[in-house]
């Protein structure tokens, strides 16, 4: 027997025997606790910086170790998190927009983290304007990873070979502008550039980027509204019951879903493929001059160095968006893989990681030290679009987190859908909406 092959077998018998004691794992995991965290995050340069700093984590908490799971967009994840909590299987976290809270709550699948934030002391360093997409029923359960709202991208080259001057403020401006920016660039008798793209499909992305323009119209979700905030984000949401008065077919919801419609049939919008009204291959292209989306686009269009900026949602009867974000959420499991998830979501807060994050996404930071850094005041000075975002945060509010908002969702999904595609008038759409709606809540 060669001496290679003596060293050879001796190897592959010293991994036999440490397999037969240990199973599948080194045997100095029995020290670390492995987490795993569910994410959408997107587009995928935000989830490599993601990746970073969940590396750094791993590095300076050797016995804690998170693994980052990209699981799908918002609607793809759903089923996957229902399906696992039923299963008892959930994983120790999960990165999502806060509406799920009631729904999870409800499923008993949550670990309230009231006790955590006692304790901690980055808790003061949060921005209070988001507390109420922690807590329901008078608990926390979730923290804010990251906040955001919705803007309209557009491309500077393209307003000024159409020979827009001004960026437009209102509605009644911004049809106008979509009309001038729709162009036959190739000759051929068909408009091959329009001026905004809406997202077709019945999605929550779609309620998300429309809501803007029902709160710029004066409409509301609910009958009653319960005002939060400070000088920073001042919010309104409904309250935590879908007792509160549901109603969707207001004039404010109606002018909106019409407004859309105008620009479908002027001929100066289209629309993008079903459910993937956040894809930017068209804006990219040129094909499209404007499109809806939110600061987590800043760090994707820098890459990409094609010229863009950001203007605010055009006032209806006042200025108007949707706060966005999504919370990190701790399941039910033991109490060391509690603590130690913990541990993890303290270091989403700290300022460390809500600056690089903010600078490498465009999301804005939840941490006020994080905003007031020297780095990220270097990056708002380099990227003037965060402040178009940071000016407009003060006009948005949020979504609810009651039990019931995916039904609301789906059935404004499917009114606004209808209305698009020219199945029904706006109003038609989110009557029959709201009468559904009627026979779940009452």
């Amino acid at each position: 027997m060669s001496l290679r092959f003596a060293h050879l077998l001796k190897f592959v018998f010293t991994i036999a025997i440490c397999l037969s004691l240990f199973g599948c794992q080194p045997a100095q995991s029995s020290n670390v606790t492995r987490l795993t965290l569910w994410q959408g995050v997107n587009p995928p340069p935000n989830r490599d910086v993601l990746q970073k700093l969940v590396d750094r984590f791993n590095q300076a908490h050797p016995n804690i170790q998170v693994e980052s799971l990209y699981v799908g967009q918002g609607d793809q994840q759903m089923p996957k998190i229902l399906a696992a909590v039923v299963g008892n299987a959930p994983p120790d976290m999960l990165w999502y927009a806060p509406m799920i809270t009631g729904q999870l709550v409800e499923l008993d699948a949550l670990r309230s983290i009231d006790d955590f934030l006692t304790a901690s002391s980055v808790k003061s360093e949060l921005d209070p304007a988001l507390l109420n997409t922690m807590q329901y029923e008078g608990k926390t359960w979730s923290i804010p990873f990251g906040t955001n709202n919705v803007g309209i991208y557009y491309r500077p080259s393209l307003f000024q070979a159409a020979g827009v001057k001004k960026l437009p403020r209102t509605w009644t401006e911004f049809r106008q502008v979509a009309k001038q920016l729709t162009r036959d660039t190739d000759g051929d008798g068909k408009a091959d550039q329009h001026g905004m793209l809406l997202p077709l499909g019945k999605g929550e992305w779609t309620v998300f980027t429309w809501l803007p323009f029902m709160f710029s119209g004066a409409g509301e979700l609910s009958n009653a509204t319960v005002t939060y905030g400070n000088e920073i984000t001042p919010e309104k949401v409904i309250p935590s019951s879908a007792s509160a008065g549901v109603n969707i077919a207001n004039s404010g919801a109606i002018a909106a879903l019409q407004f859309w419609r105008d620009l479908m049939q002027d001929g100066s919008a289209i629309l993008s493929q079903p459910e993937r009204g956040y894809e930017l291959d068209g804006f990219l292209t040129g094909k499209v001059a404007m499109q809806l989306s939110g600061p987590w686009t800043l760090g994707q269009l820098q890459a990409t160095q094609v010229d863009f900026g950001v203007l605010p949602i055009p006032k209806g009867t006042q200025a108007g968006t949707a706060i966005g974000g999504e919370n990190l959420f701790l399941f039910k499991s033991t109490p060391e893989r509690e603590r130690a998830a913990f541990e993890f979501a303290e270091f989403v807060m700290s300022e460390e990681f809500q600056t690089e994050w903010a600078i490498g996404t465009g999301y804005l930071p939840t941490n006020l030290k994080s905003r007031e850094s020297e780095a990220y005041k270097a990056f708002r000075a380099k990227q003037p679009a965060v402040d178009v975002f940071l000016g407009q945060a003060q006009f948005g509010r949020s979504r609810p987190i009651f039990p019931g908002y995916n039904r609301i969702s789906d059935n404004l999904g499917r009114a606004i859908e209808a209305a698009l595609l020219d199945r029904n008038t706006p109003e038609e759409a989110l009557k029959a909406a709201q009468q559904r709606l009627d026979l779940i809540f009452k």
